[in-house]
């Protein structure tokens, strides 16, 4: 068996969706029922609502805080090593990151209670992935100019770092307005895990010094580890080593046959007075216990070797010794590379929302024939303005700490049937993403489009980042 098949597996499910995360254009977008999905305590005015299933919520997103491809493909005549070399070895460090996520809401819906109408229920299921591979910085100095001319610089293992994850969550949220100024909610999470490969916790290094009996001598000192889980079934199924299919493996995980966790989303919402609001949650607080198909990989011990050593004349005592093998099994002796089946437990990537929005302008006036006022409620019509203006904060934790992003919105609304809605945000992978969304409602029908980073869509080759969300709903406005 190939020790990186499994690796090779998991890198190919991770990228072929199409990690920030940050949904900064769909939250606190009332108007948008998915907008529950960051919030359980937005402020809703909805009496119900249904997603057409597999196109209610389709996001993808892409980024790289460091090389693009049109970085180093670029026909702009310069030499392809003097870029790599430039712009991605000189050019990046460890906290340089590329990811994608991908999210496909299987189905969703919500209803107002009948008996107590300052309550409303959301459910779903929906499908994630997420990739991240943090830059390996010392180790691509390694890889791309060799140690030959590296003596004493110690190689840092530790930059390794990457992880990836496929699941199917299983959710339902209860959305309560307290009083005229307080809406809570909570959301109950099952996750259902497809796949997981993670490898964050390396360490160790790897030093060339002058040697004893040879001119040089390398030591490595490892701690390093990949688990995963989900993997090697599938594998099986690919070399032909198994009977079955990979789509109904993958179907029978999706659907609470595989790892399985549990996890809870909190939100507000608050009105300091008539016309300004602050919200807040705290997504994904939750866990998932990897039991089944596991199997993990572990490099640890520390080796010092000067490389084949032949000592004269002792060596023509067995002119058959095979001195690279003994080399070899001298150095997996000392770091011995092993397999194991030890059960896991991954925490999810907890976010963090807030905003503060002033919403000004006239009214919101009048009604369309299916009852649906954009952001009309029977109990508070402040959400009539037909304007707003805010900021939002964004947190997510990563395995080299959180990730923060800021973003400043205009919101506007004409009549009953259109919003746009218009962001500018600042993150670690641009200083210049500007995210235009578009909500319509035609009669019960609900469709919205929300695209960032609308100016690197002109050459996303050269974009650092990129993220689409699209929709389709049928729903009915008012408490009643």
């Amino acid at each position: 068996m190939n020790r990186f098949k499994l690796f090779q597996i998991a890198i190919l499910f991770g990228c072929s969706a199409l990690f920030a995360q940050n949904k900064e254009l769909l939250y606190d977008y009332t108007e948008i029922p998915q907008a529950l999905l960051l919030n359980p305590g937005m402020q809703t005015s909805f009496s119900w609502y249904a997603g057409i299933p597999l196109t209610s919520g389709i996001y993808g997103q892409g980024a790289t805080s460091g090389i693009t491809v049109h970085s180093i493909f670029a026909n702009d005549g310069l030499d392809i090593n003097d870029k790599v070399r430039n712009r991605a070895l000189d050019g990046m460090n460890q906290r340089d990151e590329f990811g994608t996520t991908i999210q496909l809401d299987l189905f969703n819906g919500g209803y107002r209670s009948n008996k107590n109408p300052q309550i409303f229920y959301s459910f779903g299921v929906y499908f994630e992935s997420n990739t991240i591979l943090y830059w390996p910085q010392d180790l691509a100095y390694l890889a791309f100019d060799g140690n030959a001319d590296q003596l004493g610089r110690k190689f840092d293992l530790g930059h390794l770092k990457t992880k990836g994850e496929g699941l199917t969550v299983f959710h339902f949220g209860i959305n309560k307005e307290i009083d005229r100024n307080l809406t809570l909610g909570v959301r109950g999470k099952i996750y259902s895990g497809i796949y997981d490969f993670n490898s964050s916790k390396n360490d160790g290094y790897f030093v060339t010094t002058e040697g004893e009996n040879n001119l040089l001598a390398n030591t490595m000192v490892a701690d390093l580890e990949l688990r995963t889980s989900g993997l090697e079934e599938i594998r099986r199924v690919l070399d032909d080593e198994s009977n079955g299919s990979v789509s109904n493996i993958i179907t029978k995980r999706a659907l609470l046959g595989g790892d399985l966790g549990l996890g809870v989303d909190l939100g507000f919402s608050y009105h300091l007075n008539d016309r300004t609001i602050v919200t807040g949650s705290i997504l994904d607080l939750g866990f998932i216990y990897h039991t089944g198909d596991v199997l993990g990989y572990t490099l640890q011990g520390t080796a010092t070797t000067e490389g084949v050593e032949v000592i004269l004349p002792d060596a023509f005592s067995d002119p058959t010794a095979d001195f690279w093998q003994d080399l070899v099994d001298e150095i997996e002796a000392l770091i011995p590379f092993e397999e194991n089946t030890n059960s896991y437990l991954t925490f999810r990537p907890t976010q963090l929302y807030g905003s503060i929005r002033y919403n000004f302008g006239e009214p919101v006036d009048g009604e369309v024939d299916c009852d649906c006022g954009v952001g009309e409620s029977s109990a508070d019509n402040r959400f009539q303005y037909r304007n707003a203006v805010g900021g939002q904060l964004h947190m997510i934790n990563r395995p080299r700490g959180p990730q923060a992003a800021l973003t400043a919105f205009y919101l506007r609304r004409v009549g009953n049937f259109l919003s746009l809605k218009t962001t500018y945000t600042v993150d670690k992978f641009s200083f210049s993403n500007l995210g235009v969304g578009i909500n319509v409602q035609a009669g019960p029908v609900n469709f919205y489009a929300l695209a960032n980073n609308i100016l690197g869509y002109s050459n996303l080759a050269n974009s650092q980042y990129a993220s689409f969300q699209i929709g389709l709903n049928i729903l009915s406005w008012g408490t009643n």
